[in-house]
């Protein structure tokens, strides 16, 4: 009885020392020097996951609403539907450039509290719809909330995050926003229109009291110069309980080289930084990737996922297909972060841009030769669509949607890297408005076929640019 006894005690305490290496790692997440910035970061990006499941819900909606079936007491139209799907383009841009003047100024927190009011409007006005114009300034509001979160959530998480975790902090961003957008497919295809916009306005509720809960970055209260409330907050984002000589060092040390770095950024700003041969290379890569990313439909297929499949004349549930596409997304997002660093971004990008052209290629013909064939015979390869367009949302989010920001940030010389990312994320903003209004135009104006061709055509080109002219970034410092 006694050795059955020490023996449960032995791996009892063998599973407790297992157990303890792993939380004092400190690469850990749940590690107690990190336990407090990836719970932090799990609680901010709930504004994400929120934002994801806005553009997922509206997906299938905006199908519905021009069917004889519409949940809406009025006639939707092609043209009003290109407008409610791009405005979040446009809601975007304004997001981007409010964030970027006010995050400095008033702060990072400030600012995450804000983005949950237009995204809590954007709900309020789906529920209460009684006119198409509801759905515009709704979806205006909801790109206000996608594009300040782009500016202020990176920025943040990389001010509480450690060295050694800030990459799997931030990747966090992203895979928050795929994840919502398979949530958004899944509820608008499981619940009624009028059911679902109750329960999700608690998300943004939730969000801002969380928001409460932790502090100011000790960054941006260094800059302002409350050394005291910096110091408390360093403290709470280390998770140190009390004051010890290494921690006093290490603030020490960050308020020296945040008050350094400010003097050095001030003072060393000069225009001709911007036209330097480094400068220009970076912008026509830059250009190219967001070219890329847009013109390859990868957003607009999200966006429009259910005309999509609709325009494919598959026999497959609709619903169901939307819902493993978002899965799939999913899948491609993480595996970019596993790889990433691994493998380098170049191979990523060629990968996925060439793969995707492929894809958009043969969904084109496929759909060009369906319109021609029977029932019966689409029956037999009725799978083949949502085999194509699972192997292109795999591809576009290993490289052409997972490494853009990665690559942005590493591309451009330091001197000018925060004006140039910022300028070309309010690019990106604007050509998403540009792409999703066009898009569905496309679709009605020269079919289904012919817009896949087309933009297999510009990705095609586009790869042939990073064959050429694409450096890898993998690796290189960012001072």
């Amino acid at each position: 009885m006694n050795l059955i006894q020490s023996g449960e005690s032995i791996s009892t305490m063998t599973f407790k020392l297992r157990l303890s290496s792993i939380f004092d790692n400190p690469d850990c997440l749940l590690g107690r020097r990190i336990r407090h910035q990836f719970l932090v970061t799990l609680l901010v990006n709930i504004a994400t996951f929120s934002h994801g499941l806005g553009v997922g819900w509206m997906s299938p909606v905006m199908r519905d609403i021009q069917t004889d079936d519409s949940p809406l007491n009025f006639p939707v139209l092609v043209d009003q539907v290109s407008w409610i799907g791009s405005l979040v383009g446009i809601g975007s841009v304004m997001g981007n450039l409010l964030a970027g003047f006010l995050q400095d100024r008033i702060g990072r927190k400030l600012m995450l509290l804000f983005i949950a009011i237009p995204y809590t409007i954007f709900w309020c006005l789906v529920f209460f719809v009684q006119s198409v114009e509801f759905l515009y300034v709704g979806r205006l509001m909801a790109g206000m909330t996608g594009g300040a979160c782009y500016v202020v959530l990176p920025t943040f998480i990389s001010e509480i995050a450690d060295t050694n975790v800030r990459g799997r902090l931030g990747s966090i961003i992203l895979l928050s926003v795929n994840t919502g957008v398979l949530a958004g497919y899944i509820v608008s295809t499981s619940v009624d229109y009028f059911t679902s916009p109750p329960f999700i306005i608690a998300l943004p509720v939730c969000y801002f009291i969380c928001t409460f809960m932790f502090p100011e970055t000790p960054h941006h209260l260094i800059r302002k110069g409350k050394f005291e409330a910096a110091k408390k907050s360093f403290m709470f984002y280390k998770n140190i309980r009390r004051d010890d000589i290494k921690a006093e060092s290490e603030f020490e040390e960050l308020k020296f080289l945040v008050n350094n770095y400010q003097a050095e950024k001030d003072k060393s700003f000069d225009y001709r930084d911007f036209i330097t041969k480094p400068a220009f290379k970076a912008y026509a890569s830059a250009a190219v990737l967001l070219i890329c990313n847009q013109f390859s439909a990868s957003f607009c297929i999200t966006t429009y996922l259910s005309d999509v499949f609709a325009a494919s004349y598959t026999n497959l549930n609709l619903g169901m297909c939307t819902i493993l596409i978002g899965a799939i997304q999913i899948v491609g997002n993480y595996v970019a972060t596993l790889l990433c660093d691994n493998y380098g971004r170049r191979v990523l990008i060629l990968t996925s841009a060439s793969g995707a052209s492929v894809c958009l290629l043969a969904f084109g013909t496929f759909t060009f030769f369906a319109k021609d064939l029977k029932a019966e015979d689409l029956s037999v390869v009725g799978w083949l669509p949502l085999v194509i367009l699972s192997f292109f949302v795999f591809l576009c989010n290993i490289g052409m949607v997972g490494c853009l920001f990665v690559l942005l940030v590493e591309l451009f010389p330091s001197k000018i890297r925060s004006v140039a990312v910022s300028t070309f994320v309010v690019i990106l903003s604007s050509t998403v408005f540009l792409t999703l209004k066009i898009f569905p135009i496309c679709m009605a104006v020269w079919g289904i076929s012919v817009t896949m061709w087309s933009c297999s055509g510009i990705t095609f080109l586009c790869f042939l640019y990073f064959c050429f002219f694409l450096e890898e970034t993998k690796g290189k410092s960012l001072l």
